[in-house]
């Protein structure tokens, strides 16, 4: 039997721990060289794909580069060497190496680079920052009573019904159902020419709008009818699975200073730039991987005392207004943990190659 996996397999697989439809709009997550049938020999991840990172691929034998951040942001028109994007490019398509991106789709679920960083600093009570809004439908259809828990069965497996910490979540309402089938149907109920009323259940589910086909296929099979009623709705509803930043709280709270400094050791920051420690002690924390000063007056209305990200600019400092402690920690240091959630779920799920993580230190800003 063979244990071959390939390029497919694992970009598939990628999608459903951080399905592409959560990236943001600027973003360029997923497949951006390689062939989906190639078979993968070994996996090398990273934050950032440098030419650095492809020539290691090459030496390590692995032929698919996992980056946290994707190499190509924005379109270009020549592949001539003449920019590092470019060259890196060029080295992969010339070495058969297949180059993967997972970014903001991985900051934006619940289990993804946030909660990691949460986790390294003592966190508990997590909840995301900024639930998003558009990423939810809800699912309406109609059944005989008899095969309601089938049904409902069914869409529970495929991921309908989740909402928050509360699984199989659904709403029925009883009602009847009227119908006439013509000569060429085949009725589960009834006969050709015949009007017909059923005793039926009207089931109600949420799912994620990713988990869609997969819902609709388990509702199809499970459901007794030859023709399915059913109609999906987009729902404003924000979703608490899916979003960016994250806050929770300390086990119990902490001089701002000395946790400012356990932030330093354990994010491994050359330095830490923060406003003035407007509270002596701290225990509410919002957080953000990467590029944070968007969910600046977020984490305040949220009630955070001190909010974690990097990339502040200097006049966005002053947003902190002595309500809240910003702290930036830079922004290779805030996702560096990336490469430790990546290993984590590929060694877990797949053993026909190896994982390696990437001793190449990518972080283009020194400290002195």
């Amino acid at each position: 039997m063979s244990t071959k996996t390939t390029l497919a397999e694992v970009t598939q697989f990628l999608q459903q721990l951080a399905p592409l439809s959560y990236q943001e709009s600027y973003d360029n997550s997923g497949l951006i060289t390689g062939e989906p049938d190639w078979e993968v020999t070994g996996v090398l991840i990273t934050l950032d794909c440098t030419e650095e990172v492809v020539r290691e691929a090459k030496e390590t034998g692995c032929n698919l580069i996992i980056a946290h951040h994707p190499i190509l942001f924005k379109p270009i028109q020549k592949l001539t060497g003449s920019h590092y994007v470019e060259r890196t490019l060029i080295q992969a398509i010339r070495n058969n190496i297949a180059i993967y991106a997972i970014h903001t789709n991985l900051d934006n679920v619940k289990e993804g680079v946030n909660r990691m960083i949460a986790e390294k600093l003592g966190l508990t009570n997590l909840k995301i920052l900024a639930p998003k809004k558009d990423t939810l439908l809800k699912l309406v259809t109609f059944c005989p009573q008899t095969h309601t828990q089938q049904v409902l069965g069914a869409l529970h497996q495929a991921g309908a019904g989740q909402i928050g910490e509360y699984k199989n979540c659904s709403f029925t309402l009883e009602g009847t159902g009227a119908f006439s089938p013509t000569d060429k149907a085949k009725p589960f109920i009834g006969s050709a020419q015949e009007a017909e009323k059923v005793k039926e259940d009207r089931i109600e589910v949420i799912l994620p709008k990713p988990l869609e086909r997969n819902v609709l296929k388990a509702l199809r099979s499970a459901h007794p009818y030859e023709e399915v009623a059913y109609y999906l709705s987009e729902l404003m509803n924000e979703n608490q699975e899916v979003g960016s930043g994250m806050i929770g709280d300390l086990p119990e709270e902490s001089d701002s200073l000395k946790f400012l400094q356990t932030v330093k050791q354990v994010m491994k920051a050359g330095c830490i730039r923060h406003t003035a420690l407007c509270y002596p002690k701290v225990r509410k924390i919002a957080l953000c991987g990467g590029a944070g000063s968007f969910l600046i007056q977020t984490a305040k209305k949220a009630g955070a005392q001190m909010f974690i990200s990097s990339d502040f600019k200097y006049h966005e400092f002053f947003e902190a207004e002595n309500q809240i402690i910003l702290a930036d920690i830079g922004h290779y240091e805030s996702e560096q943990f990336t490469k430790d959630l990546i290993g984590n779920v590929l060694k877990q799920n797949f053993v026909s190659f190896a994982s390696i993580f990437s001793k190449t230190i990518t972080n283009p800003i020194s400290y002195l």
